[in-house]
């Protein structure tokens, strides 16, 4: 499968299972292996991640249902919100956390102030390729995956249940697992309102 192949194939997946021929160590490699060789400004290396399986995983998606339950009185719209996140979430084989170190971010910025006031959007973008580079290489493997941003407002029940630096600020959860129903076809944005081309 071309590199083109499976930026088509990769989509959003919000239906999960666990019928999955992977390890938790296959997994483990494969995020490993998309982390490590995606590109960093100064190659300063700011992306951490932690892979959540099993009671982990689940244990993950209680925290945020219980978090939730605090922000969303209503017991109709949290009875919906719940579902989602049993249904799109919970119902997967896993999850992996993306962190930014902050402390690494913090010393490319005393250490080249020159360009300090850009560190920490740069390492936002390292995190965007890294997250890509991880999504299609789980598309590469047959699985399915959604990107989450649940933080910060479960920052502080991840920090205590996974035993996370302090210096780690979460940025992103990314549920992955088999694919039990497809994804729906993806819309664009017309090609004269997105690029433009000049040749001279």
């Amino acid at each position: 499968m071309t590199f083109t192949d499976l930026q088509k194939q990769r989509r959003t997946t919000y239906v999960l299972g666990k019928k999955m021929t992977q390890t938790p160590e296959d997994i483990f490699e494969i995020v490993k292996s998309a982390v490590k060789n995606s590109p960093t400004a100064f190659n300063n290396q700011t992306v951490r991640t932690i892979v959540l399986t099993g009671d982990s995983h689940e244990k993950l998606w209680q925290l945020t249902a219980d978090r939730l339950k605090l922000e969303v009185p209503d017991e109709a719209t949290y009875n919906n919100t719940l579902a989602k996140i049993n249904s799109a979430f919970k119902a997967g084989y896993g999850t992996i956390l993306f962190f930014t170190d902050t402390s690494v971010v913090k010393s490319f910025e005393e250490n080249i102030p020159l360009y300090a006031e850009n560190f920490y959007d740069w390492s936002e973008q390292g995190h965007g390729i890294a997250e890509y580079a991880t999504w299609l290489a789980l598309t590469e493997s047959g699985l399915g995956a959604s990107l989450q941003h649940y933080n910060p407002l479960i920052d502080e029940q991840v920090a205590e249940s996974f035993n996370v630096p302090s210096s780690w600020r979460l940025r992103a959860q990314m549920p992955f697992g088999s694919i039990e129903s497809p994804a729906d076809d993806k819309t664009f944005v017309a090609d004269e309102d997105r690029f433009k081309l000049f040749k001279s």
